[in-house]
């Protein structure tokens, strides 16, 4: 006999040896969490049976805020007084555990006694109070936010707006405040304006406390795609650091907002990512077309309302907004999304009232109600790092980049493969040292966004949030309204660089200021206009590229054994960091008809 039990059979508790386990998981906590997440995360899952698992592979999100790894030494603690409410500290923070609110003073009734608080200071939320607040136990302590914080003490000027103390003793009063902060009511995502960082930040992440290393320096790209579009995403994740701290069991930190809505996530293979999510666009589409074949049917469809007279089934104002809406704007979204609902609510009466009439069409009015919810914009995110699309997928990119269709890709571009030891790949720089490349590696870096400028139609930005957090905040935006196909190229710092993770995202403006990395957007729709496509936003680079090289131990450790071979590449680095920036001037200084 099997032991495997009838996947359709409830979930059994299966039989501790610790009859009651002082887990961390909160009561509040859904049950499976308790039950079955929650044993994982004690040690215990070996005592659990088959049938407590998900028969169809399946998990629920927003999991990993249940963990409360409580791994911070040290964690920021915010000084309202000196705080000039910028919010870039909760833009860089990698895991999600930083954050700010505006909200009406009211809302302060039940707060703690320790509870900070100030007035806004942005003038569209004159009278509104500002909070930033730090979740203690899913903070890492990677000191990022402290680095790039602008405000200083006057009196002190080693304090900041945020300042590193002890996590213990805060533990119990931080805490309580967390759970406060979560407590209050989220802006309306319609009146924020999103190209301002201080305003756009105030979205609610929906990507949270995931396992990435403390100070990563992907996950700051992941959280801002989900504050911007996460209600309504759907992401295809190559194999790599991002599948692993983004769907590694037992808990996963894509998460959902108070509606409900989140990204869906899945991960395939390493070799054909872009192939998965450009089927996740051709799914999207074909479902959409489908939901508006059915309405245009219902639509036209008349019903008797007595005296001979009739009208349709649908009112044809209903069925002109939903099939003509733009869908541009968080405001267009959710007027959409408003239209959706009315549109369920219309037929969920008319098959009670009309499904015994002969000629009503309930078998297209049942298959709509399925389809209805693509009538709603999705935006389709194709993420990975640069293993995966310098090389392992590169041509599945390239046939997805060609195709025209509007899909998203986001490439976190570490220049070696982080997760499985690393190694070397196309996005390498020239003298890193890394595995196959343990005498610096000798030839150039692949120009990935050069490649796909070639195609003409396709939107390509180079990014790095460290060195300008606005730039970037603006690439995002461009990319995901762009009709067709976007690719973001962002710099992503990584520990296996051998850096300080703390003072990482400074060191994404040395990269940047030495012409190392290039800050541009290439944008189809200018060139409708009459413009040049390509747009370089960064200023000629000043410095040179051993200055910022070799504050790295992948190229320094070269000097160390094998000095003459090190120099020669450093010379020949630069060399081509110089060609390059001389090429991209002259393609952005060109008039459109050259």
């Amino acid at each position: 006999k099997s032991k495997i039990q009838n996947p359709k059979s409830k979930i059994q508790k299966p039989k501790s040896k610790i009859q009651n386990p002082k887990s961390k998981i909160p009561i509040a906590a859904p049950e499976f969490v308790r039950e079955v997440l929650g044993k994982i995360m004690l040690w215990q899952g070996d005592e659990l049976p088959v049938s407590a698992f998900p028969p169809d592979g399946t998990y629920p999100t927003g999991t990993a805020k249940w963990e409360k790894r409580n791994v911070a030494q040290e964690i920021p603690v915010w000084d309202s007084t000196i705080c000039v409410q910028c919010n870039q500290c909760v833009m860089v923070c990698p895991h999600g555990a930083i954050r700010s609110k505006v909200y009406q003073a009211n809302a302060l009734d039940k707060a703690p006694a320790s509870f900070k608080f100030v007035d806004a200071k942005d003038k569209d939320f004159a009278e509104e109070k500002f909070t930033i607040q730090v979740a203690p136990e899913d903070c890492t302590g990677c000191q990022i936010c402290v680095n790039i914080c602008p405000a200083k003490n006057k009196v002190l000027p080693e304090r900041k707006a945020i300042n590193m103390e002890p996590q213990l003793p805060l533990r119990e009063q931080e805490r309580e405040n967390w759970y406060f902060f979560l407590s209050l009511p989220n802006p309306d995502r319609r009146q924020l304006k999103l190209t301002q960082i201080r305003q756009q930040q105030l979205q609610q992440p929906l990507f949270e406390f995931s396992g990435a290393c403390a100070g990563c320096g992907e996950t700051p790209y992941l959280k801002l795609l989900t504050q911007l579009f996460g209600d309504r995403a759907a992401i295809a994740n190559a194999t790599g650091c991002s599948s692993i701290y983004g769907g590694n069991l037992p808990t996963t930190p894509w998460t959902t907002n108070d509606e409900g809505r989140g990204p869906a996530w899945s991960n395939s293979l390493f070799e054909d990512n872009a192939e998965f999510g450009f089927g996740f666009r051709l799914s999207l589409d074909k479902q959409t077309e489908f939901a508006m074949e059915l309405l245009k049917k219902l639509g036209n469809t008349k019903r008797e309302i007595g005296n001979g007279e009739v009208e349709p089934l649908i009112p044809n104002d209903l069925v002109q907004s939903i099939l003509t809406a733009q869908q541009k704007s968080e405001a267009d979204i959710y007027q959409q999304r408003q239209r959706v609902e009315r549109l369920k609510s219309l037929l969920h009466q008319l098959m009670k009232t009309h499904s015994s009439i002969s000629d009503f069409p309930i078998a297209e009015a049942k298959q709509i109600l399925t389809l209805v919810d693509y009538l709603v914009k999705k935006s389709v995110w194709i993420v990975g790092g640069d293993g995966w699309a310098y090389d392992i997928d590169f041509g599945g990119l390239d046939h997805v980049l060609a195709s025209g269709r509007n899909v998203n890709i986001l490439v976190m571009d570490t220049e070696v493969y982080s997760n499985t030891g690393g190694q070397s790949s196309k996005a390498t720089p020239k003298g890193a040292v890394a595995k196959f490349a343990s005498s610096g590696k000798p030839a150039a870096k692949k120009d990935l966004g050069l490649i796909a400028m070639t195609y003409g139609n396709v939107y390509v930005a180079s990014v790095a949030m460290g060195a300008k957090a606005e730039h970037t905040l603006k690439a995002f935006l461009e990319a995901e309204a762009y009709d067709g196909p976007s690719l973001i190229i962002a710099y992503s710092h990584c520990i296996a660089h051998g850096i300080d993770m703390a003072t990482a995202m400074n060191h994404q403006k040395e990269l940047v200021e030495s012409g190392r990395w290039l800050l541009y957007r290439y944008n189809p729709d200018l060139q409708k206009q009459g413009r040049n496509p390509l747009q370089l936003d960064m200023r000629s680079p000043k410095q040179s590229v051993e200055g910022s090289m070799y504050q790295e131990n992948r190229f320094k450790m070269l000097t160390k054994n094998k000095p003459a071979l090190a120099k020669r590449l450093l010379e020949e680095a630069q060399a081509e960091v110089n060609a390059r920036w001389q090429m991209y001037e002259y393609l952005a200084a060109r008039k459109n008809q050259d």
